[in-house]
């Protein structure tokens, strides 16, 4: 299989400095998807140096808002015409499933369509009152620079456009850094915003593994923000390099997110039916591979058997396999490592005395098509505790946990009992009570009577070590920009300070 070139630097695609390559594998049967550059250190300084000289002496930081404001609604139209080649490319290297992979470049558009929006709607500064006819303040905002964007493998596209949409929109240059193990989508992204015009070196690409080249966009001195998502760990650890040079940073880190469904949201059968579709979507969806995901089932006492029993019915019937594949509801884990890391994960629960309630293997052979890719059963852990390790780690896999409660009070502390923050939902059939315990929850989306919905003009991020700074909305653009205060003296005279 030949190579593409997948490094996008100064308007020209390239190989590897070094001349190496990297398989992107099939996560549906383990077979190569693709062969792509894999890039380096020398790499990553040839992009920020093209990113730097397109800032200091190109023109797009100073391109007027409008003219900004037009080559992003151009890539959202170029979005929606290639939307089923993009969904395909997604499906096939997360292995969601094509539905999923086409509401992701749905999405992906609108996020262009409001920075698009956003940036052209605002004023010429914000005005400070100075308190004298004499002065003349404003607060305007400039771009911040040099931006390196590093994004995980779960969500490649619609990371990468939560931070290049406000990133253009802002006026400032970058180099991005997609996943190692899932970079295809973000590639033809870059093709896209030079269709539509972008001129060379502000947008710049290095595909490659996080050592070397995440970590030299982190340090890099010649870098003004580093904006990351991904784990805690590797997250950590850029960012603290990032830190060291004085840099902005923001970071997202995941989360491991509560779903607290009341007994009262169950009083009904359409209720109980609605609770338990909610559970699954919130666990399940993308196998589990969502920092959002609803991960720890918090159910009240009194209806705990019932519901977990019905939601262990329907979650062996979801069906497993290619995500390509008519019918399919969920596709196979992204890698052989992270299928390993969830198989530890539940092994680790029922040595600590979890109850299997489904799923907890790998699916039989015969079960599923093709057998040889990276699938995991849908699996519901009942009797967990907050002592466990499955419970208080991210597992980005297929795994629900089951805690349980008897009062308001023990609900909440057991869903802010975690030391990520990043979302969660409330279920009750009283909109007083849902109201008031989603106004004491410590995570920074919660959902009432739903679970996933996110909105672009809507702030996304965490409380605690779910990271640093948010995406979408205003303050994604803001995390984007320098704010500078303007202070003209009207009718400038001596202070007569010093008597000399």
């Amino acid at each position: 299989m030949s190579s593409i070139e997948t490094i996008h630097v100064d308007g020209v695609w390239l190989p590897a400095a070094s001349g190496e390559t990297r398989e992107v594998l099939d996560p549906a049967d383990a077979t190569t998807l693709q062969l792509v550059s894999e890039g380096g250190a020398k790499d990553a300084d040839a992009a920020v140096a093209a990113a730097r000289r397109a800032f200091d002496e190109g023109d797009w930081p100073r391109t007027a808002v409008a003219e900004r404001s037009a080559l992003l609604r151009r890539v959202a139209d170029l979005l929606q015409r290639d939307r089923e080649v993009i969904a395909l490319i997604e499906s096939r290297d997360t292995g969601k499933t094509l539905e999923e992979g086409r509401v992701d470049v749905d999405d992906v558009t609108n996020a262009f369509r409001y920075f698009a929006d956003v940036v052209m709607n605002e004023s010429g500064g914000r005005v400070v009152d100075a308190g004298s006819p004499d002065v003349h303040s404003v607060v305007v905002h400039e771009p911040v620079g040099v931006c390196s964007l590093i994004t995980p493998w779960n969500y490649p596209l619609l990371q990468a456009s939560w931070k290049i949409a406000p990133a253009l929109a802002a006026g400032n240059t970058f180099v991005i850094k997609p996943s190692e193990v899932t970079p295809l989508s973000t590639v033809h992204l870059i093709k896209l915003l030079v269709e539509a015009g972008l001129p060379a070196g502000v947008a710049n690409i290095v595909t490659g593994a996080g050592l070397p080249v995440g970590q030299r966009l982190a340090e890099h001195p010649d870098v003004d923000l580093f904006s990351f998502t991904g784990g805690l760990v590797s997250g950590t650890k850029a960012g603290a390099a990032a830190v060291s040079g004085a840099k902005k940073i923001a970071l997202e880190l995941g989360g491991k997110n509560p779903n607290v469904v009341f007994a009262d949201a169950c009083a009904t059968d359409e209720g109980f039916d609605t609770a338990v579709d909610q559970a699954l979507n919130a666990a399940f969806i993308h196998s589990g591979q969502v920092c959002s995901a609803g991960a720890r089932l918090i159910i009240e006492e009194s209806v705990r058997d019932r519901f977990v029993a019905e939601l262990a019915r329907r979650a062996e019937k979801i069906k497993l396999g290619r995500g390509t594949e008519d019918g399919v509801e969920c596709g196979p884990l992204v890698s052989q490592q992270q299928l390993d890391k969830v198989e530890a994960y539940v092994a680790s629960a029922l040595a600590e005395g979890a109850q299997l309630r489904c799923g907890g293997t790998r699916p039989e052979p015969s079960a599923v098509r093709p057998a040889t890719g990276y699938f995991y059963a849908p699996t519901v852990l009942d009797g967990c505790h907050r002592e466990m390790k499955v419970v208080r780690e991210e597992t980005f896999g297929p795994i629900l946990t089951v805690e349980t409660f008897t009062t308001e009070d023990e609900a909440v502390a057991l869903a802010n009992d975690t030391e990520y923050g990043l979302a969660g939902a409330v279920f009750s059939g009283d909109t007083a009570r849902a109201r008031r315990v989603a106004a004491r929850l410590r995570h920074g989306t919660v959902w009432i009577n739903d679970y996933h919905p996110y909105l672009p003009q809507a702030e996304w991020g965490g409380f605690g070590k779910s990271g640093i700074g948010r995406e979408l909305g205003p303050t994604g653009l803001d995390e984007y920009r320098e704010s500078k205060h303007i202070y003209e003296n009207l009718r400038p005279e001596p202070v007569r300070w010093f008597a000399g």
